[in-house]
C-alpha cells in the first residue's frame, strides 16, 4: 500500500514554521528573516505573502525556503544567502569578500550629503576602504555632478564594487583601485569617506555569529586597540583633502574622543560628532584647519 504524500504548507504554516526554528537557533527578528527568505524561495514580494498566507507552496519553493532555513539557522545572515543587502535604498551585492553593509552606516551618507553642495556642483569624492561601494555609490546616487574613486585592498571586493556601479548605471562616475588605504594617491578631493575596520582583536571572537563568521577578517580588526586604520589613512587624508573639503570617518562604541584625537593630531578640525539612530556616536565630520 502506498503512503500518501505529504500536503505542502500553506504560506502562512511555512511562515510561522520556520520563524519558529530560527527562533530556536537564536535569530533575532526570526518572522522578519522567515519572511526575507520565503518571498527568495517563492519569488513572491513580501506583500504577496501577507495578502495569500493560505496559498500552498510548491515542492520547488519548499525545498528551497527550507535550504535557505537551514542555512538562517547556521546564523549566516539573510544578506549573504540572498547576495544582497539593501542600502540607502539601492540594491548591493555582496559576498564573502565584502563588509555586509550595516543600516547605521547610513548615518554618515546622510551626514555628508547635508554638508556638500547642491546635488549637480562638480565634486570629487574618494571612498577608503570602499568594500561593496555602498557608501561611495550612494553619495554619488544623490551628487549627479559627482564622480568618486573607491580604494580597497581586496581585489575581490573591488570586484564586486565595480559591479555594484554598473547596476546601478553609475560606471562612468564611479572608479575602484586596489590600493593600501590612499598610498600613492595624488590630487585633491572635496569629500573623503571611510567606514574603516575598527574592532579590537580582542573582542572578534565576541561578536554575534553573523559577523564573526561571515565578514572578512580585515574588514573587521582595528588591531589592539581598535584604532591601527585611522592612524594610516587620516595623514593621508590630510594631504588629498581640498582646502573646502570634508574628511567623514565612522568609528566604533566609545572610539569618539581617540578619533577625534588622531584627527586632530593629523591638521584636522573636527566640525561634528554624528548619532547614529540608537543614540550612539557613529561618525565624525572633519575639515582642514585652514578652513577658518
Amino acid at each position: 500500500m502506498s503512503v500518501p504524500a505529504l500536503e505542502a504548507p500553506s504560506i502562512g504554516a511555512a511562515l510561522r514554521r520556520g520563524a519558529a526554528r530560527l527562533r530556536h537557533a537564536g535569530v533575532e527578528a526570526a518572522a522578519r528573516d522567515a519572511r526575507l527568505l520565503l518571498a527568495e524561495a517563492s519569488g513572491q514580494d513580501r506583500a504577496r505573502l501577507i495578502a495569500f498566507p493560505e496559498r500552498a507552496l510548491s515542492a520547488r519553493e519548499l525545498a528551497a525556503y527550507e535550504a535557505f532555513l537551514t542555512r538562517r539557522a547556521r546564523r549566516e545572515p539573510v544578506s549573504r544567502i540572498l547576495g544582497r543587502r539593501e542600502f540607502w535604498s539601492l540594491d548591493f551585492a555582496v559576498t564573502a569578500d565584502t563588509l555586509d553593509p550595516r543600516p547605521e552606516t547610513e548615518v554618515l551618507v546622510e551626514a555628508v550629503l547635508a554638508r556638500l553642495p547642491a546635488p549637480g556642483a562638480d565634486l570629487r569624492i574618494l571612498d577608503l576602504g570602499c568594500g561593496s561601494g555602498c557608501i561611495l555609490l550612494a553619495l554619488l546616487t544623490a551628487l549627479s555632478g559627482a564622480q568618486g574613486l573607491g580604494i580597497d585592498s581586496s581585489a575581490a571586493a573591488v570586484e564586486v564594487a565595480r559591479g555594484n556601479a554598473g547596476a546601478l548605471g553609475l560606471e562612468r562616475r564611479a572608479a575602484f583601485r586596489v590600493g593600501d588605504w590612499a598610498a600613492g594617491l595624488v590630487g585633491t578631493w572635496q569629500a573623503i569617506v571611510s567606514n574603516p575596520p575598527y574592532i579590537k582583536e580582542s573582542e572578534i571572537e565576541d561578536l554575534a555569529p553573523e559577523v564573526r563568521g561571515y565578514d572578512p577578517h580585515p574588514a573587521l580588526s582595528g588591531g589592539p586597540d581598535g584604532l591601527d586604520a585611522y592612524r594610516v589613512l587620516l595623514p593621508q587624508a590630510v594631504r588629498l583633502l581640498a582646502p573646502e573639503g570634508l574628511l567623514a570617518l565612522e568609528f566604533g562604541a566609545g572610539q569618539a574622543d581617540a578619533v577625534q584625537g588622531l584627527a586632530e593630531a593629523a591638521g584636522l578640525k573636527v566640525e561634528d560628532r554624528i548619532l547614529d539612530l540608537a543614540g550612539r556616536e557613529r561618525c565624525l565630520i572633519a575639515t582642514p584647519f585652514s578652513r577658518g
